[in-house]
């Protein structure tokens, strides 16, 4: 039978006590972690999100009536312990913060019972996640991921404390917006009243906080929610959180500066960790000839290396074939691994494959100087040796090669050098390297479309240099766009904004837009432009993102309290579901097959 606590009233967390405390009578309340009844004597571990800590009781000191309660203890039980804090009798426990002392307890009330649960609520739990995700709320006990929630929490904290002495308002946006088509897809809402019509969920509050800007407001942030609806992956869900920052009259300099030293505060605050100020930086294209990506993983090296040149006239259809359709071939060298087992290059050529690519080229250099490859016998071997020369390539070296066109080889190798850096163990988890990749272009070609796209958003200011490229070379126009990453991965971008209403007009129109579609659009921010608007910029966070690093853990799902899964529904509340008949006739929707 659960007890009331009437008026009973917790002292401390279990795991805030220690040594400091041993004397003091202490009330302390959580669940059941495990029971020992060794006869005359029951040992309890209590925890709750502060720790775990050891409760003894003997009827001598507690009564018969509460060691019989404590008898009926089973894992999950809530209950209240009130006893007191002394020295452990029995050993040290190294592995917990209260492994120094114990609690002899005078009373204990269950609050409340429990079933078994269908998996051990533990700390690097072995069950499926499907079925961990299923019961989440029981999950969400587990240490781990407590302490990720408690990370989480912390560094908003922090972030809210730094941009508010930095002269930033908190202002919220709305969340049933009008749909802007224009990247990702959106998630629509009916309208009840509005026969027809539909809001949109906001990807990012980007035309408000510009909107906000014109208002004179300065210096705005927000933690914000932003929704879209798209493939999901590791790092992505289809409801996310973005620190969300715009400033006015600034330039890109600005808005890095805040957001390292934000970031660099965030880091030492949340979990003690100094980060070197002011951060490196790399162009977009520095970033893509050397490690294929615009995010790199800069925690070791085995970067690209373009041998179009070295292998141009060779005997190899393969270059040479990729070479006059306009492509490009490139390699990295694996230090080191001449001798790795043909299975294991096999297994990186299906790897290679799921990028697009038809395959990957190989050449070891071997000990003795000799060459195994998989393409020797169509190059002589002269053409082997300054192929192996133009990659550094050392006796025990592997080098690895890509042949298609350009985009294709560096996406291939440069996911190629992170699946073989993480088979080889050259990630180091402790080591963090922060940089900034700028000069995006500021447009990517669209085969679905058929257009130039936008490829951060049509609201990007183009380099001043290039703004004459608009109209006759919009693939050669960099934008004033940066990301900042961080071991391969990207925490967050943003931009210089057009603020100038010419600029913007001739933005749409390399973007293919009518001044009537453009105005259909986003008409209400062109109409503001009209009325005053200052030179502005910003840039969002991925909160989750950011939490991930410092949580040292590769999956979204494990810093987020109710996660969805990749197809984007929710195991525990069986979300999204059907609705009653009456809701959507009140929608004026219909459900066809």
């Amino acid at each position: 039978m659960a007890e009331s606590m009437k008026g009973l009233k917790r002292t401390h967390r279990c795991g805030e006590l220690s040594a400091a405390n041993i004397g003091e009578k202490v009330t302390v309340m959580g669940w059941v972690q495990k029971q020992r009844n060794k006869g005359g004597i029951i040992f309890v571990d209590l925890r709750d999100r502060a720790g775990i800590l050891q409760v003894i009781f003997e009827e001598a000191d507690c009564g018969a009536e509460n060691f019989a309660k404590a008898e009926k203890l089973r894992s999950e039980f809530v209950a209240a312990v009130t006893g007191r804090v002394e020295k452990r009798a029995g050993a040290v426990n190294e592995n917990l913060a209260t492994g120094q002392i114990e609690i002899r307890a005078e009373s204990l009330r269950i609050l409340s019972e429990a079933e078994t649960p269908p998996f051990p609520i533990e700390t690097d739990s072995k069950t499926k996640e499907e079925l961990r995700l299923k019961y989440r709320y029981l999950d969400l006990r587990r240490p781990d991921l407590q302490q990720n929630l408690m990370l989480r929490s912390r560094m908003t904290a922090a972030v809210h404390a730094f941009l508010k002495e930095e002269g930033f308002l908190e202002v919220e946006t709305p969340i049933l917006n009008k749909s802007t088509p224009e990247g990702a897809r959106d998630y629509l809402v009916p309208s009840r009243i509005h026969h027809g019509c539909f809001y949109a969920l906001p990807q990012s509050p980007q035309i408000f906080k510009q909107l906000l800007m014109c208002s004179g407001y300065d210096r705005y942030f927000q933690i914000a929610k932003c929704f879209r609806d798209e493939d999901l992956r590791a790092d992505r869900q289809p409801e996310f959180t973005q620190i969300d920052l715009e400033m006015s009259f600034v330039d890109q300099e600005d808005v890095m500066d805040v957001t390292e030293r934000m970031v660099a505060k965030v880091c030492k605050e949340a979990v003690g960790l100094d980060v070197a100020l002011p951060m490196k930086r790399m162009t977009w294209d520095e970033a893509m000839r050397r490690f294929g990506s615009d995010k790199p993983d800069t925690r070791f090296g085995m970067e690209l290396t373009d041998v179009s040149d070295t292998v141009k006239g060779c005997g190899f259809g393969v270059f040479t074939g990729a070479l006059e359709a306009g492509g490009s071939v490139q390699g990295i060298n694996v230090k080191g691994q001449a001798e790795m087992p043909r299975k294991k290059i096999d297994a990186l050529v299906e790897f290679a494959k799921g990028y697009g690519v038809k395959g990957l080229a190989y050449l070891s250099v071997q000990q003795d100087g000799s060459y195994k490859s998989s393409f020797a016998k169509f190059m002589t071997e002269e053409e082997l040796q300054n192929l192996a020369a133009a990659m550094a390539g050392e006796p025990g070296d592997l080098l690895l090669f890509a042949a298609d066109k350009l985009k294709l080889v560096w996406s291939v190798l440069g996911a190629l050098r992170v699946e073989l850096a993480k088979q080889l163990g050259m990630l180091d988890e402790n080591q963090y390297n922060f940089l900034w990749v700028t000069e995006f272009p500021q447009f990517e070609w669209s085969d679905e479309e058929e257009r130039y796209v936008a490829m951060h958003h049509p609201f990007t200011m183009p380099m001043e240099e290039d703004l004459e490229l608009l109209e006759t070379e919009p693939g050669k126009v960099r934008a004033k766009a940066y990301d900042i990453v961080v071991n391969g991965m990207e925490l967050g971008g943003g931009s210089v904004r057009i603020f100038q209403s010419d600029v913007q007009e001739r933005m749409f129109e390399a973007l293919g837009f009518t001044k009537e579609k453009a105005h259909e659009q986003f008409g209400f921010l062109l109409d503001a432009f009209k009325y005053g608007v200052p030179p502005h910029a910003g840039l969002a966070i991925g909160l989750e993102r950011f939490v991930m690093q410092l949580a040292k853990t590769d999956n979204i799902r494990d810093v987020i309290a109710f996660p969805k899964v990749k197809d984007a529904s929710c195991l525990m509340s069986d979300a999204p579901g059907t609705v009653e008949a009456k809701q959507l006739e009140e929608l004026h929707l219909q459900v066809t097959e």
